[in-house]
């Protein structure tokens, strides 16, 4: 794991907020971030908010072969993975230092303290036994991972329901959940850690510490303990030499840490269930508040539409009434006309890519009907139509003749200057020197 170093200027900060029993969050010394535990569709599904550090917990389970030395147990597992959608410090593909740490000390304190019955586990003696798998996902780093993973691995043990079985003689019936309900595994107690940081050699003590008093922390204490005021397991890290007053003050500070977590998790579980008996909604989408943009409902608010048509019969009675002038339209250019005044209509106006594109098409239609004119005689204003103007051009003069028809309609005939016409002078001088050499 590469954490990014604070900043001296940072440090300083930090550690003098800390020696005035400040910090960032505005929370006391011995206050806890706020945890939120919300639970999916399935048993055994849930996502625990620590502060802005969550975890989700899944745990599943399968029918394997016990071991050789405790034929009649079943098996626990725990794995913590930490990625780097949790926090771009955390590297991939290899396990470190924190979390070897981590998971070893979630198996001390939920494996070793005996939390769960391992005996229940077992299905046949020496063949066959429950193997518990709770995994674990750090979704976002913020600090006290193992306090957030600790909750998220016991919430998700308490909600999980494994599948009901029969044994007859050798034979071993797996039933789905239509057929017989889940069975809850049997818990004894519910164990969570409670993380201190120590600063300037233990002079100042914290209860759950962000990740950027992590930074500056000198030493880390953690107590797991569960309601009955049993210590689990404890672990000092960091180096620093505590008293025995500290570890004992300390162990009554986890105490009444772990009995609140303790009801606030049993309430949780609690709701869920019953909202799972009555048939409402429930799971991860349903936990999103709906006054976030990102809720995927909105509560409908009732309508009364009692009076409408009385309320719209006033609205028209109270309306002014139409104007009884009707606009003329306006001719402003041939082929385009106005309703009414204001802006001007633009439908006329065409782009310049457009006017290229029609003088280009205007100068070859030009050519062919001048073609056609000197090859066969006929006269242009017999060919276009009588309404519409002719536009001819010679795209070698770039010259342009119009023509508009009269209201009388005659027979108008035009004579364009084309390339051929303007050699034809060439060929007179041409002419009279023949002729002087015949009289010669």
């Amino acid at each position: 794991m590469k954490e990014t170093p604070l900043s001296n200027c940072e440090r300083r900060f930090l550690l003098r907020a800390i020696a005035e029993k400040k910090r960032l969050d505005g929370r006391q010394t011995y206050d806890y971030r706020n945890i939120k535990i919300s639970f999916g569709t399935d048993y055994g599904c849930c996502i625990v908010e620590l502060g802005k550090t969550r975890v989700l917990g899944q745990v599943s389970c399968e029918l394997v072969s016990p071991k050789l030395n405790r034929a009649t147990e079943g098996i626990l597992f725990f794995n913590l993975e930490l990625s780097q959608m949790a926090a771009p410090a955390f590297e991939p593909g290899r396990q470190s230092d924190l979390l070897v740490k981590l998971n070893r000390l979630l198996e001390r304190c939920l494996r070793n303290s005996k939390c769960i019955d391992t005996e229940s586990l077992c299905v046949v003696a020496g063949e066959k036994v429950w193997q518990i798998r709770v995994d674990l996902h750090l979704l976002n780093h913020d600090g006290n991972i193992i306090d957030a993973a600790s909750i998220a691995a016991i919430v998700a043990l308490c909600h999980f329901r494994r599948p009901d079985v029969s044994v007859q003689g050798d034979e071993v019936t797996l039933y789905t959940p239509e057929e017989r309900d889940p069975v809850p595994l049997s818990i004894h107690h519910m164990p969570i850690c409670v993380s201190f940081a120590f600063f300037q050699q233990g002079t100042y003590l914290l209860v759950d510490p962000n990740e950027r008093e992590e930074h500056v922390m000198d030493g880390l204490l953690v107590i797991a303990m569960n309601k009955h005021r049993e210590i689990c397991t404890i672990q000092s890290s960091g180096g620093i030499m505590l008293l025995k007053d500290q570890v004992l003050r300390c162990s009554k500070i986890a105490g009444v840490k772990v009995a609140e977590i303790t009801e606030l998790i049993q309430k949780a579980l609690e709701n869920d269930q019953k909202v799972r008996k009555e048939g409402g909604k429930f799971g991860f989408a349903e936990s999103i508040a709906n006054q976030r943009i990102t809720a995927f409902k909105m509560e409908k608010a009732p309508i009364d539409t009692s009076d409408v048509e009385e309320k719209a019969e006033e609205i028209i009675a109270e309306a002014e009434p139409p104007s009884e002038v009707v606009s003329k339209p306006v001719l402003w250019t041939p082929g385009t006309a106005q309703i009414g005044e204001g802006v001007e209509n633009s439908w006329g106006d065409l782009e310049d890519s457009e006017k290229e594109d029609e003088d280009e098409g205007g100068s070859d239609e030009a050519i062919i009907l001048d073609s056609i004119k000197m090859d066969t005689g006929v006269d242009i204003s017999d060919i276009g139509s009588q309404d519409a103007p002719i536009v001819l051009s010679d795209s070698e003069e770039e010259e342009m003749i119009i023509l508009e028809p009269d209201k009388n309609p005659k027979k108008i005939r035009t004579h364009t200057i084309s390339a051929k016409q303007e050699k034809a002078p060439s060929k007179k001088p041409v002419k009279k020197r023949k002729k002087k050499r015949a009289a010669n």
